[in-house]
């Protein structure tokens, strides 16, 4: 597995906006926080979180094509861990063609994604507009109405309840914790 700083320059080459950078890195906190939980490898689970999006600008125009552009940059770089190539993926299985998430890690990225802007959307209605001031029930609140962050796929992020066995206030948590603990690299 090549090293989270590879993982970083080749999403920093690729990705522009800071604030998908910023998605990559709280979606690896998510990972690393879910990792823990489940007693897995936290650098694998985190490294694939934070790769999963570093093609997103160079093909939002093909979203069929989405996470094959990164498969090349990772393969390029000499990584050879399957498992992270397959969660990649696997997240966007249902418009690139490849197989489902059949792993926890696999469920995992495809679940916490979505959530991760939920939460952040949460944290910047707040006054203080930082992840402290966020709780679990405020997201939990939030999630049922589909006009607040209404590009999140709420049934996608439900999925963590079947696949993960996580029940949904739970998972929120420790997804939150997660992105609470890494707050300063998030800018919130």
């Amino acid at each position: 597995m090549l090293s989270r700083q590879t993982y970083l320059d080749i999403v920093n080459a690729h990705i522009k906006n800071k604030n998908l950078v910023k998605h990559c890195l709280a979606v690896e906190a998510a990972m690393r926080a879910l990792a823990q939980h489940f007693g897995e490898d936290e650098e694998l689970w985190g490294r694939a979180g934070l790769i999963h999006d570093a093609d997103w600008e160079e093909m939002a125009q093909d979203i069929a094509g989405h996470t094959k552009k990164t498969i090349e940059y990772l393969t390029e770089a000499g990584e050879t861990e399957q498992r992270i190539l397959d969660t990649v993926l696997t997240h966007n299985y249902t418009r690139n063609g490849y197989r489902a998430p059949d792993s926890k890690l696999e469920w995992a990225l495809y679940t916490c994604d979505e959530l991760t802007g939920l939460i952040v959307a949460t944290a910047l209605v707040r006054p203080e507009k930082k992840l402290s001031a966020v709780t679990s029930a405020a997201v939990l609140k939030k999630f049922p109405q589909k006009s607040f962050a209404a590009g999140v796929d709420r049934e996608q992020v439900g999925l963590c309840e079947e696949k993960l066995g996580i029940p949904l206030p739970q998972f929120v948590e420790i997804v939150l914790q997660g992105m609470q603990d890494s707050h300063e690299a998030l800018g919130l």
